[in-house]
């Protein structure tokens, strides 16, 4: 059982997987900060309010029982959910696939050269065929 565990964990997978969710980590800190500390107090600033949180807020029962009600809140995390994914889209996603044209654009107008063994053994050929004549 040791050695499988071993052979899973030394497996480009697994290590693949653990630098993408280190990264990941990362990088939400990143589209965080970007829509909590720029994108949300700009439209803060439209709007007149940082968030949705108290938009039909309501209170049910009184005193220390009583609970406060704010729908506002699923807006206000529906819009940071399409705030992040605008934000991931132009910052990463836009700039990922420009750059993935442009490298598939450079490979296809690279001309393709043969291996130094194809190239050889080509040599060989018309060698040997120049001789047979």
């Amino acid at each position: 059982m040791i050695q499988g565990f071993k052979e899973f964990i030394s497996r480009g997978n697994a290590v693949d997987l653990a630098v993408g969710m280190v990264i990941g980590s990362a990088f939400t800190l990143i589209v965080t900060s970007l829509v909590d500390k720029v994108i949300n107090p700009l439209i803060g600033g439209l709007i007149g309010g940082k968030n949705f949180d108290h938009v039909m807020e309501f209170t049910i029962g009184a005193g220390e029982n009583a609970a406060v009600v704010q729908p506002g809140a699923v807006v206000t995390a529906i819009v940071n959910f399409l705030l992040v994914a605008l934000a991931l889209y132009i910052f990463v996603v836009t700039p990922m696939n420009a750059w993935a044209k442009r490298s598939k654009a450079e490979a296809d107008a690279a001309p393709e050269t043969p291996d130094a063994d194809v190239v050889l053994l080509t040599e060989i050929r018309d060698l040997l065929a120049s001789n047979s004549r």
